[in-house]
């Protein structure tokens, strides 16, 4: 992945983006089952709508905030502090890191947070996409076509 001159900062705020939505079953089914870094009642409270085997419960929906899936607030890094991150890559935010600063920091200052999820989004649209010859659209964004 190259470079896109986004700093660590940036990249944490942007991930308070996960203060609102949803995530799919089959993307967390591993972290509720198998992880030690999670809270015990919220993995079992995630587990009851979530199987343990990959099966039609796949596309069963969680929030990414349990405290408040439809605001935009701080308490997406709260629940990392507390260990409900629902997504493994969420929880490495705050799991004795580099980041655990930020994360801390984040869910006990809303408006820092604000302040840096802005100044994120900017240095974010700042970057200049590849077009014409030297990008490609995909197709299916995993993958080249």
């Amino acid at each position: 992945m190259m470079n896109k001159s986004l700093s660590t900062t940036d990249m944490v705020a942007l991930s308070g983006g996960h203060t609102i939505g949803q995530a799919r079953c089959v993307s967390f089914r591993n972290r509720i089952y198998n992880e030690n870094n999670i809270n015990p009642s919220f993995a079992t409270s995630t587990q009851a709508n979530c199987p343990s085997v990959a099966c039609n419960g796949d596309d069963t929906l969680s929030p990414l905030d349990v405290q408040s899936p439809t605001i935009f607030d701080n308490f997406y890094f709260q629940g990392l502090v507390n260990q409900t991150g629902l997504l493994h890559s969420d929880q490495q935010l705050f799991n004795g890191g580099s980041t655990d600063s930020l994360a801390s920091t984040y869910s006990t200052n809303m408006a820092g947070f604000f302040n840096a999820f802005a100044a994120a989004m900017v240095n974010m649209g700042n970057i200049s996409p590849l077009t014409g010859s030297n990008g490609e659209i995909r197709i299916n964004c995993r993958t080249i076509n």
